[in-house]
C-alpha cells in the first residue's frame, strides 16, 4: 500500500463531545524518548520530535495525547507539542489525563488526591500554554470509586478549565459512576489484537452504545511490548505477517487498521519518534481488512 499522500482523515471522524477528530491520532509519550517511564532512558532529539509533530498536523491528524508526566531528563511531551504547534490550529484537539505524577527526578509521586488535581490540570494548562484543556482524562489505578476524584475535575469543567472529560484505565462499572456524575466524551484502556483484557469487549460494546470514543493504548506494541514500538519488532505472529504481506504494509499498520475497525467510536493514537513510521501509522487509516482477514487476525 502506498503511503503517498494519505493523511489522518481516511480513518473517518468521531466527536469528543463538540470536538470532530480525525480517528487517526498521535500518542506524544515516544516523543520524549521516555517510553518506559525510566528515568535513565536517553532523551529524544529535540528538533525531531518538534518535526514529528509538524508532520503530523500537516498529515491532517487532530487528534494528540499526551500527559504532564510524560518527560524524560531533557524533554517534556507537553512543552514539545507546545513548541512545535503553538499557535495551535483551531481543529486541534489536545487530549491530556491527570491523577498519576512524577518528580522531577521521574519517580512516581503517590497517585493524587481529588484536592490535588487542580494543580495536575493547572501543570498541563502552564506547559501547553492553553487557558482551558480540550479533554482531561481521569486516571485510575485500581478497583474503588472514582466519585469524589471525577467529581473534582466536573467542577472545573464548570469553572472553565476544562472543556470535556474522559477516563482511562477503567471498567464498565467505573464508567457507569463517572456518567451519573458528568457527562463521559472518551475511555482510553489497554486494547489490541493481542493485548485485550477481561471486561475489554463489554467496556467497547458500552461505549459505542453510548456514543462515548474508545481510545486503545498499546495497540501496535500488544502484550508486553510497552516499551518498544510494533515497526521492526521481530515477535510478530504469523497472522499479522500474513495479513501485512498481503497487502504490502508493516505488522504495525495491520495491527492499526484491526484496531479502527472495531468499531466506529475507536480512535487510534500510535506513538512514534520516527517520521517514516508516523507516515505509515497515519496511511494505516486507509487501510481495509476483509472479513476474513479479521477472522485470521484472531485465530
Amino acid at each position: 500500500m502506498t503511503t503517498t499522500m494519505i493523511d489522518a482523515a481516511a480513518a473517518g471522524t468521531w466527536k469528543l463531545g463538540d470536538l470532530t477528530v480525525n480517528r487517526l491520532g498521535f500518542g506524544a509519550m515516544r516523543l520524549t524518548g521516555s517510553a518506559a517511564f525510566d528515568p535513565s532512558t536517553p532523551s529524544s532529539d529535540r528538533e525531531r520530535s518538534i518535526g514529528v509533530l509538524r508532520r503530523a498536523v500537516e498529515l491532517g491528524v487532530n487528534h494528540i495525547d499526551t500527559a504532564a508526566f510524560y518527560f524524560s531528563r531533557l524533554r517534556s511531551a507537553n512543552e514539545l507539542i507546545n513548541r512545535a504547534l503553538a499557535p495551535y490550529p483551531d481543529d486541534l484537539v489536545i487530549v491530556t489525563k491527570v491523577g498519576p505524577g512524577r518528580d522531577a527526578s521521574g519517580e512516581w509521586l503517590p497517585w493524587a488526591t481529588p484536592e490535588q488535581l487542580r494543580g495536575q490540570v493547572e501543570e498541563n494548562l502552564r506547559q501547553l500554554g492553553r487557558d482551558h484543556l480540550d479533554v482531561v482524562n481521569l486516571r485510575l489505578n485500581g478497583p474503588g470509586s472514582l466519585a469524589e476524584h471525577f467529581g473534582a475535575l466536573a467542577e472545573l469543567r464548570d469553572a472553565g478549565l476544562i472543556r470535556h472529560l474522559g477516563l482511562s484505565n477503567i471498567t464498565p462499572e467505573h464508567l457507569a459512576e463517572a456518567q451519573a456524575i458528568a457527562p463521559v466524551v472518551c475511555v482510553q484502556n489497554r486494547y489490541g489484537l493481542d493485548s485485550r483484557r477481561t471486561g475489554s469487549d463489554e467496556l467497547l460494546r458500552l461505549c459505542g452504545e453510548q456514543g462515548i470514543a474508545f481510545v486503545p493504548f498499546f495497540a501496535i506494541a500488544g502484550e508486553g511490548r510497552e516499551s518498544g514500538a510494533g515497526q521492526g519488532s521481530g515477535t510478530e505472529n504469523e497472522a499479522v505477517l500474513a495479513v501485512a504481506r498481503a497487502h504490502g504494509v508493516t505488522s504495525a499498520q495491520v495491527r492499526l487498521a484491526w484496531t479502527l475497525q472495531q468499531g466506529e467510536h475507536v480512535l487510534a493514537i500510535p506513538g512514534t519518534g520516527n517520521p517514516d513510521h508516523l507516515v505509515e501509522n497515519v496511511a494505516a487509516g486507509a487501510l481495509r481488512l476483509t472479513d476474513e482477514e479479521m477472522e485470521l487476525l484472531l485465530s
